[in-house]
């Protein structure tokens, strides 16, 4: 194996060993150790990559960031109606949530206990989240399918914040949740689309 993989190996096995540990103590009782042990790698081995336990959760959440837009982007390949991209965008993040809940805690959860994170970060992978987003509401209002009286700026951050927050009730219940996660998707999707269109109940985009 060259190099280079295994750099890239030990890499994804330090940052999934910090998933795990920071969801099983929190951001703060968690140690580099415990990372480098979950990892198995030598301690030392995770300064070769990683500056402090904040850069960790940093790299981390830009990481899975990308693999989240990824999944995105090949889950809306060939959707062209705008409201049905609207539609595929929230689906796909209550699938990332349902598939991966130590992630989600981490995300939802821990990333507010780095004072560098919430004050330093430049949200740099988040930001481009948000903007695949701002670009369908856009596109649906160019389209005359969303009202024009909508913010993209505005209204991205409002169904983000609509997500995040049944995400992190997902991921503090667990199996004593009260709702499952096609009856969120479907809720979340109806609710912040039909305040969006411009055809108040209509029928064709309840879905």
């Amino acid at each position: 194996m060259a190099t280079g993989s295994k750099n890239s190996d030990k890499h994804k096995r330090i940052l999934d060993a910090a998933i795990s540990v920071f969801a099983r103590n929190g951001f703060y009782n968690s140690k580099v150790a415990e990372i480098a042990k979950e990892a198995k790698v030598a301690d030392g081995t995770i300064y070769l990559y990683f500056k402090n336990k904040d850069d960790i959760l940093i790299k981390l959440f830009e990481d899975k960031m990308n693999e989240m837009i990824g999944a995105l982007t090949t889950a809306l390949e060939g959707v062209t109606d705008p409201i049905e991209k609207i539609r595929v965008y929230i689906r796909s993040h209550f699938a990332m949530v349902a598939a991966n809940p130590d992630l989600m805690e981490v995300i939802t959860v821990e990333l507010r206990q780095s004072t560098k994170f919430m004050k330093e970060y430049a949200n740099e992978q988040f930001n481009r989240y948000l903007k695949i987003l701002s670009d369908m509401i856009r596109e649906g209002k160019d389209k005359g399918l969303i009202r024009d009286d909508i913010s993209p700026g505005i209204q991205k951050r409002a169904l983000f914040g609509m997500m995040d927050e049944l995400s992190l009730y997902l991921v503090l219940a667990g199996d004593k949740g009260k709702y499952d996660i096609e009856q969120m998707y479907k809720e979340a999707s109806d609710s912040f689309i039909r305040g969006l269109t411009c055809y108040e109940c209509n029928e064709e985009i309840k879905g």
